[in-house]
């Protein structure tokens, strides 16, 4: 598998519309990012636990619905126990891998990468619902060990806000949650994962 090219512009362009809480502006952003680069083979991962909402990152990522004709599966049960190759509909470079989640009993973490063969693939999104958990860390310094990049995405905001906004009442302030969820993975990935140079 080749190298990833040079990803710092789209790393800027993401880092930037992640921060904001877009995953749809970010999906649009790669994808502009790749349509410059559509002759250089590319081999995205997509891990993380089972059920963060991998397989509907990918499918969002090509385009298409859940349940589409060509969808990743998607389910409330553990639904991805191999890994998964998804061309993308308009980039024939591009392949998103839908990696099966680590720490099941199926996909142990001590034993996640070898199964899943992490080495092979150019670029990882790691996937993440709730909370920054131990999981999550170990994926990331194994991608770091293996010289690779990665961005964290946290998934099902939705579900955080519409929670937050009933516990909260009058006194929800979208923003103010979304700030809150944002600077907690920040903290929890500084604090786990990068190196002080290298902090967010």
């Amino acid at each position: 598998m080749a190298g990833l090219p040079s990803s710092e512009p789209l790393a800027e362009v993401i880092k930037e519309v992640l921060q904001n809480s877009d995953q749809t502006l970010a999906v649009e952003k790669i994808n502009e990012f790749l349509d410059k680069q559509n002759n250089i083979p590319l081999n995205i991962a997509v891990t993380g636990e089972s059920g963060s909402g991998k397989s509907t990152f990918v499918n969002a990522f090509r385009g298409i619905n859940n349940g589409d004709d060509g969808a990743a599966p998607t389910g409330c049960v553990e639904t991805t126990t191999e890994v998964t190759a998804y061309p993308h509909p308009n980039y024939p470079n591009v392949v998103l891998w839908d990696l099966p989640g680590i720490g099941t009993t199926k996909f142990p973490a001590n034993k996640y990468k070898k199964h899943v063969g992490l080495e092979k693939y150019d670029f990882f999104i790691i996937i993440s619902d709730t909370r920054f958990r131990e999981n999550d860390v170990r994926l990331a310094k194994k991608i770091r060990k293996m010289k690779k990049k990665f961005y964290f995405v946290r998934s099902k905001i939705d579900r955080d806000l519409q929670s937050e906004e009933i516990t909260c009442k009058s006194n929800f302030d979208r923003e103010k949650t979304l700030t809150k969820i944002r600077d907690n993975c920040i903290q929890a990935m500084n604090e786990s994962v990068l190196l002080p140079t290298q902090r967010v």
